[in-house]
């Protein structure tokens, strides 16, 4: 797993993003929004010369798709078309990690019709070298991790894995290691691992560094190791203010990280 995060969680200039990156010891960054624009839509330039020489990868792309309606079929399949661009984007950054919606809303979510379209999804992603990782979110039909298990073993297509977010889960009512559980009951591979802390608040959620809410990194981290999940860790969100915090973030991820694969060595 590598430790990574979605750089405009703090900035989105790309100079900037790589110092932080370095400075708090991540190895790897998620492009969603650089310099104003979302990806593929950028100006690739200076962002390619920046993560060239500071040798770091780009573990995941989010460029927005697949997050409204299923019930809106002209918007999806413009957006299945938009993955051409997005592959060809990828291609340049040496990634073919797409994070993307599950084509869920908090109403009327038609199931059967999300399987079929994101089935369709992944076929088109499969013929471009894609791989797609679909989260779980907070506020839509697909919140939980059960939930994302049984939309993905519905799926069940070989492009098609899941974008697991704990702290979606928890906000939502799930043990993260029940919602972790469940896909691994339903064969679902976790391609990527949103990661985020906090803890519920009367009028809703408060974001926390990560391992300092209620939502149990070491622990967690410790079940995906056990998992044999290999996918990267990303940081989604960062408290005010993200200098600071994400620093704070990165660091106790790292060292959770480690004592996770200690742990697991130890068990042989």
């Amino acid at each position: 797993m590598t430790p990574a995060w979605t750089t405009d969680a703090a900035t989105d200039d790309p100079a900037r993003a790589v110092r932080l990156t370095l400075f708090w010891g991540l190895e790897g960054v998620c492009l969603r929004t650089i310099a104003g624009g979302r990806v593929p839509t950028v100006t690739e330039g200076p962002l390619r010369r920046r993560l060239d020489e500071a040798d770091l990868p780009v573990v995941a792309l989010d460029p927005g798709l697949f997050e409204g309606s299923v019930a809106s079929r002209a918007s999806w399949l413009n957006e299945i078309d938009q993955l051409d661009e997005v592959a060809a984007f990828g291609a340049r950054f040496g990634c073919q990690l797409i994070r993307v919606g599950a084509l869920s809303d908090p109403d009327g979510f038609d199931a059967e019709a999300a399987t079929q379209a994101l089935r369709q999804v992944g076929e088109r992603a499969e013929r471009l070298g894609l791989t797609l990782a679909v989260r779980n979110e907070a506020g839509t039909a697909i919140a939980t991790g059960a939930a994302l298990a049984g939309l993905l073993a519905a799926v069940d297509h070989p492009a098609v894995g899941a974008d697991w977010r704990p702290a979606d889960a928890l906000m939502s009512g799930e043990a993260p290691r029940e919602g972790l559980a469940a896909l691994g009951a339903a064969n679902v591979p976790v391609r990527c691992v949103g990661v985020r802390d906090g803890w519920q608040e009367a009028d809703g959620w408060g974001e926390a560094e990560v391992g300092a809410g209620t939502l149990g990194w070491d622990a967690h981290l410790g079940a995906l190791v056990e998992a044999g999940v290999e996918a990267p860790l990303v940081i989604d969100v960062l408290p005010v203010p993200p200098r600071s915090s994400g620093l704070a973030s990165a660091t106790a991820l790292v060292r959770a990280l480690r004592q996770a694969r200690r742990s697991a060595a130890a068990r042989g």
